[in-house]
């Protein structure tokens, strides 16, 4: 079948129409004419008959087999471009249009935060991506999308997958570059019993890794893998947030400081470990909200070691089930709010009717940034502007930060 693309959906597939319905096309453009066979609704592999002018050659040697990027064929002003429209689109269907920012992109090798998959074989250790919906898993030794530190602990890594992996069962390892060396979150990995763990333990001291956890406990940890926010030092607890790269963070981190101006009393809300809260108790005191309790006595502690930052308060609260009510907004100047993808439905419901003049809005969701900006706008805010952020470069995952002001803010 002969078709031609007309555009991208938001998990970066393109998309054609055939004679019988929608047609999803892997790693081709819009406007590029393509054939192929088709089973079912997808084309798995097209044969380019006409291509785009914006279709460049992939920078990096794995990308045919790699699954772990999606967009290298495509020139990074037709990706920035294409990020923006999905935002755009997003506030359209919700009847919404914003003021765009410039938009910041992460440089290439600059992901500080990744999970990989490792797996014993006959001479040693394969640690990758898997290929495209595929179980098979490719070897990545020329990997331009994570950060140097992260590609030289592959031989940590491929040492612990050999120490605690079989050839039976593939291991997930999330691998977090720190300011003491690679922090390791291992899950499927062998039982542990005694001798596992101090096999494990010589590992970690032989290859410098600051703290391994194993299956959720923590085996190993020689120094606290500490990450650098604002004048604090955190260490997360194992697996916790953090954004993927520090350029995107800064960057994020620029736009809400911007959007909250000159704020002296200050709620941030999915507070995590302080990624926002930290670096904003520089000018302002802060009250951090977060589920996690591990997260918020990771924050608390960094901020008590802190020295010049104001006062920052710590609540373990789940702001799905028991968000922060109107009156608890009394006397705040600002509130920051960076909720996980489902967005953040019923703290922005109370959040529309706290009279706060400013609300710096983070999100990882286009979609559900839309249905929740929606919701403030129906309680007076307005919408000021919107930067996209694209951390996760070659990627189609799409974040950002807004501004939300109200107008005639209420005297307190």
């Amino acid at each position: 079948m002969i078709v031609t693309i007309e555009r991208l959906g938001h998990l970066g597939d393109a998309i054609a129409q055939g004679p019988s319905g929608t047609i999803f096309v892997p790693q081709v453009l819009p406007g590029e004419v393509v054939e192929g066979e088709v089973t079912g609704d997808r084309m798995a592999a097209p044969k380019i008959l006409t291509p785009s002018p914006d279709r460049v050659r992939p920078p990096c040697v794995h990308f045919r087999t790699c699954g772990g990027c999606l967009l290298q064929h495509a020139s990074d002003p037709f990706v920035e471009g294409w990020k923006q429209e999905v935002v755009r689109s997003a506030l359209q269907g919700q009847g919404l249009e914003a003021s765009f920012r410039p938009m910041h992109v992460s440089p290439p090798r600059s992901r500080r935060r990744a999970t990989l998959s490792g797996r014993r074989t006959k001479g040693g250790a394969l640690i990758g991506f898997h290929a495209r919906a595929s179980d098979v898993l490719v070897a990545i030794p020329n990997c331009i999308l994570l950060d140097p530190e992260l590609m030289a602990a592959f031989p940590a890594l491929e040492a612990l997958v050999i120490t605690g992996g079989s050839r039976s069962a593939e291991l997930s390892l999330t691998v977090t570059r720190s300011l003491a060396g690679p922090d390791v979150a291992v899950t499927g990995g062998k039982p542990l019993d005694s001798d596992l763990r101090l096999a494990l333990a010589r590992v970690t001291a032989e290859h410098g890794i600051p703290r391994l956890t194993w299956d959720g406990e923590v085996v190993a940890l020689h120094t606290a893998p500490m990450q650098q926010m604002g004048e604090a030092r955190v260490a997360p607890p194992p697996g916790g947030f953090l954004q993927a790269t520090p350029q995107g963070e800064a960057a994020l981190l620029e736009a809400v400081s911007e959007a909250i101006g000159d704020a002296r009393k200050v709620i941030d809300l999915f507070a995590g470990a302080g990624t926002f809260a930290l670096p904003l108790a520089s000018r302002a005191e802060v009250h951090a909200v977060e589920s996690d309790a591990a997260m918020m006595q990771a924050l608390d502690k960094g901020w008590r070691n802190a020295t010049n930052i104001k006062r920052v308060t710590t609540e373990t609260r789940d702001l799905f089930r028991r968000p922060l009510e109107p009156d608890e907004f009394r006397h705040v100047d600002a509130v920051v709010i960076d909720p996980p993808r489902a967005g953040a439905e019923a703290q922005m419901t109370t959040l529309a009717k706290s009279g706060v003049p400013l609300i710096a809005a983070v999100s990882c969701n286009p979609v559900t940034f839309a249905r929740d900006a929606r919701i403030l706008l129906a309680g007076g805010y307005r919408l000021d502007w919107v930067q996209v952020v694209d951390q996760f470069r070659w990627s189609a995952h799409v974040e950002l930060a807004a501004r939300f002001s109200l107008p005639k803010a209420p005297r307190r």
